[in-house]
């Protein structure tokens, strides 16, 4: 018996019966060998981090675009902090650890330049439209290794796919990632914006703090141990009334007074416009995408769906730094 054979039977001992084990995996669409060391939800969290997408989230927008203080949030600081709490309560719960840390490594793989404000004018100009946690999926599955993606399981590509409000993952490992992405999301959204000046700890309404808490470690705190005692020895993930309408009013507060407003999102409306250019311009000059994309034209997809790909694969630098070098004139300096 090898270790990897050795943790699988560990885990068929010690996790919840509720808990997704390797050893049942429902595979990957590629038969592999399997690794002597590590089960194979080991590796898909491996594979995940060690993939260029996952590096480049460390260049694109949470909330606030290009933001010159080193204390906001990027997307990599946000999956990091998704991937912490998802940890948390899977460990508390006994379920399996690996699988969730998969994919909340993986969730937002497919996120665009400058956050939500890229997803959107990328489902307005994509005739196909655009959803950041499908294209995470994408990412994975055909675009990451020039083409070839990472071979992922099921369970890991699943939990990635429903991560979003509006969908529900088959496992509990991914209802946790559902959760946990929203605890970060509304926590560290709040820290920012004190940060950015946008808003005061005391604006926040007390209905919901004084059943949360009053600063954002009580808040991941206390949701997280609502969430950890009502979903116990239950084959569900679940949290008390009390909890749940409070974290989801203030969910509803934060998209009122920070993600739709004005001075919070002064800049997003100059978003579209290097977008939609960047887009159009693709589109009419198909021979500039890298050749993996160019490739799959007309055999697997359409040309505005490689392009996309192409654009929702940048980082918020190279999205503003190819724009100037298509659209802003160079000036020649003297010799």
């Amino acid at each position: 018996m090898n270790i990897r054979e050795k943790q699988e039977q560990t885990e068929q001992e010690m996790l919840s019966p509720y808990a997704t084990l390797s050893s049942q995996t429902r595979g990957r669409e590629k038969p592999e060998v399997e690794c002597e060391l590590r089960t194979c939800f080991q590796r898909d969290r491996d594979r995940i981090v060690h993939c260029k997408a996952f590096r480049r989230l460390k260049d694109k927008t949470q909330v606030f675009l290009s933001p010159k203080g080193d204390h906001y949030r990027t997307r990599l600081t946000h999956t990091l902090e998704v991937a912490q709490n998802a940890r948390t309560i899977a460990r508390a719960l006994n379920l399996n650890e690996l699988l969730t840390e998969a994919i909340a490594l993986g969730h937002d793989l497919g996120h665009t330049p400058f956050g939500h404000a890229g997803e959107r004018a990328l489902n307005e100009l994509n005739p196909e439209g655009f959803r950041h946690n499908l294209q995470s999926v994408r990412v994975v599955e055909c675009l990451e290794k020039n083409g070839k993606g990472l071979n992922l399981t099921w369970e890991v590509r699943e939990g990635m796919k429903n991560h979003s409000t509006h969908s529900i993952s088959a496992t509990l490992e991914g209802k946790i990632v559902r959760l946990a992405d929203k605890i970060a999301y509304i926590n560290h959204d709040i820290d920012d914006s004190i940060r950015a000046g946008v808003m005061k700890e005391s604006d926040l309404p007390s209905e919901y703090t004084d059943v949360l808490g009053h600063t954002v470690r009580e808040r991941i705190n206390n949701i997280i141990c609502d969430i950890v005692k009502h979903s116990e020895e239950k084959d569900d993930i679940l949290m008390s009334e009390e909890v749940y309408t409070a974290m989801f009013g203030l969910r509803r507060f934060m998209f009122d007074h920070v993600y739709f407003n004005p001075q919070t999102k002064k800049e997003e409306k100059k978003v579209h416009h290097i977008i939609e250019p960047l887009f159009s311009h693709y589109l009419h000059h198909i021979d500039l995408l890298p050749d993996v994309s160019r490739g799959r034209i007309g055999q697997t997809e359409s040309k505005e769906q490689a392009v996309c790909d192409y654009i929702a694969g940048m980082t918020d630098h190279f999205a503003i730094e190819t724009y100037k070098e298509i659209f802003i004139p160079k000036f020649w300096l003297e010799k």
